[in-house]
């Protein structure tokens, strides 16, 4: 008679053995998933949506944006269901699962790359953006004050990450990720409630905007863009999955899954309300950012872009934590480096510093104005 034995548990550490056990404890909830997917993917971006919806029209841009949300959607579930794909192996780093797909050498190289050009991008993006509104919140408030250029800005808004990039990992910024979820949703909410307060603009047109084919074309392509990588987040997916627990009862895909569809509940929250009320709005004339367009009253606006800088501080910590782990892994394993305050406090200083002297050094090709540029950079500025 042959004994069945039981499955063997998930691996409470992923492949990467000594590094692992000194990791960060598995104790997260659905709930964290669900406000760190929010801050990943809810961007400064989505005001930008009725900008996308003014060179699309009513039709493809409402098949556009329900399209985007579903497909991506159902990549997000993929990705939460190989994090255990292996029974009793968890990958908790996208290296780890591309070494598994494409080899322990070639996979490291497929997928390391790809992953560290979206989030070190996103975060030099999101110090710009998080710079810019915060000058506009100090205009708005102090209007007699002294104008300061907006580069000190920027790096008052990198100064901050200085401080919070010491929290060891997720775990610990949940607090930092949950603020910045909710002030997603509220600048959201003030985009669209006042466009509605503002109604329609006299002579509204949903014309498509007269332009030559040539030109006409590439802006639809940036368009389609805009509302495809509005859907952010996957890039931090299995490291999000990597600090909830899992047991052969309750893998972690159950939690992560139920966490991940309520982040996309308010997703579509901040982006359909934004982006269809805010064509409805301005129609073919509406403006790059669509709270530009609303121009009153000034405190509304004021709070918005408070709102805007409070998040994108969540969101540069929540792309960032997978790249200081896997900068402290490789002193850690290659170099000897003794695990610590210490070793946290030189490399994530140096990467928070790296990014300011990046921006300082290239300031010349930083828009001046545009929140699709700002979009834009994100895959070009590296």
């Amino acid at each position: 008679m042959v004994s069945s034995s039981p499955p063997p548990a998930p691996k409470e550490v992923p492949s990467d053995e000594k590094w692992a056990e000194d990791g960060p404890p598995r104790e997260a909830k659905w709930w964290y998933s669900t406000f760190h997917t929010v801050t990943a993917m809810v961007g400064a971006g989505v005001l930008s949506l009725p900008y996308a919806m003014a060179y699309l029209g009513w039709g493809p841009g409402i098949v556009v944006m329900i399209l985007s949300w579903c497909i991506t959607l159902n990549t997000m579930w993929q990705m939460i269901q190989l994090h255990e794909c292996v029974p009793g192996v968890r990958f908790d780093r996208y290296k780890d699962l591309g070494k598994h797909v494409f080899g322990p050498k070639l996979g490291a190289w497929i997928v390391l790359p790809q992953q560290l050009i979206v989030q070190v991008g996103c975060d030099i993006v999101y110090m710009v953006t998080g710079g810019k509104c915060l000058m506009k919140f100090m205009e708005i408030a102090c209007t007699n004050c002294t104008r300061i250029r907006q580069s000190y800005w920027i790096c008052i808004f990198g100064a901050i990450h200085f401080f919070l990039s010491q929290l060891p990992n997720f775990n610990a910024v949940s607090g930092v990720s949950l603020a910045a979820a909710i002030m997603s949703l509220s600048y959201s909410t003030i985009a669209w409630v006042g466009c509605v307060g503002k109604g329609r603009v006299p002579n509204v047109s949903y014309a498509y905007k007269a332009t030559s084919p040539v030109d006409y074309m590439f802006r639809v392509f940036n368009a389609l863009g805009q509302v495809s990588f509005a859907y952010a987040g996957h890039a931090v997916v299995l490291e999000i999955q990597a600090t909830i627990p899992s047991t052969p009862e309750k893998p972690s895909r159950v939690p992560m899954w139920k966490g991940a569809v309520w982040a996309y509940f308010v997703n579509a929250l901040c982006y359909f309300p934004v982006a269809f009320i805010g064509y409805w709005a301005f129609g073919q004339d509406v403006n790059d950012n669509v709270l530009v367009g609303l121009e009153r009253p000034s405190w509304l606006i004021a709070a918005a872009n408070l709102m805007v800088v409070v998040h994108v501080i969540g969101s540069y910590q929540v792309y960032a934590m997978p790249v200081f782990d896997l900068m402290e892994q490789k002193l850690v394993k290659t170099w000897n480096f003794p695990p610590g305050v210490l070793l946290r406090f030189i490399v994530r200083t140096t990467y928070v510093g790296e990014g300011l002297f990046r921006y300082i050094f290239s300031s010349p090709i930083v828009p001046k104005s545009s929140f699709n540029e700002l979009l834009a950079l994100r895959f070009t500025i590296l």
